[in-house]
């Protein structure tokens, strides 16, 4: 029965998310919807394009989007400070050669500072695979709207890869491809759920607390 629940709250938030993002894209087309009124020709119709090859261009067909995203990032910074002072104040020599001995340093201040410090970061990100989607919505400019989701299942552990983007009709290749650098307004989400995302998940905030109090 829980199970059951929380499948149901899974899809209700795909859902969600899949309407606000087409209320998103939805929004920047502003290129008026092709009519015919009166006229038994229609430009979207199965006859108007002939000479096209057979890929993705109706609300339900469905397309391969290929992943190809690679993200490298380095960050590399270095800071050095050196500061140092130093003062004499004494007397050397006194009238009538009177020694000067347990007087000749009255004030020999020193102060010395150093700050040495090196940091650097870096991050690479490489995703390389094909997942087979669909067109959810045909934008008023002729865009498409492509949504590709795939879930694997294996050794108890679930990965979820989801994708969505508008991509131009031209750019479907003839074998109904399309690459995912040519999409535009992206989301893209890489997660997992199973024995090994428990074990790397951070833990919840009761157990940082308890953490934190004994120490460990």
């Amino acid at each position: 029965m829980a199970g059951t629940i929380q499948a149901r709250n899974n899809d209700k938030r795909q859902a969600d998310g899949t309407e606000a993002y087409l209320a998103r894209v939805r929004t920047v087309s502003s290129a008026p919807a092709y009519a015919s009124p009166g006229s038994l020709w229609i430009d979207g119709g199965a006859l108007g394009a002939l000479a096209t090859d057979y890929k993705a261009r109706h609300v339900g067909d469905v397309v391969v989007v290929q992943i190809v995203e690679q993200v490298t990032a380095t960050s590399s910074s270095t800071v050095a400070t050196q500061r140092k002072f130093e003062a004499n104040s004494g007397i050397a020599a006194l009238a009538g050669k009177i020694s000067t001995s347990g007087i000749a340093a009255l004030f020999s201040p020193q102060s010395s500072s150093q700050l040495q410090g090196q940091g650097q970061a870096a991050t690479k990100t490489s995703i390389r695979t094909s997942v087979g989607g669909r067109v959810i919505a045909v934008l008023a400019n002729g865009n498409l709207v492509v949504e590709a989701r795939r879930e694997a299942t294996a050794n108890n552990e679930r990965q979820t890869v989801l994708l969505r983007g508008v991509a131009r009709p031209g750019d479907v290749t003839p074998d109904n491809t399309l690459l995912s650098t040519q999409l535009s307004d992206v989301e893209m989400e890489l997660k997992g759920h199973g024995v090994l995302s428990d074990s790397s998940r951070p833990p919840n905030w009761v157990v940082r607390m308890i953490l934190k109090v004994v120490g460990f």
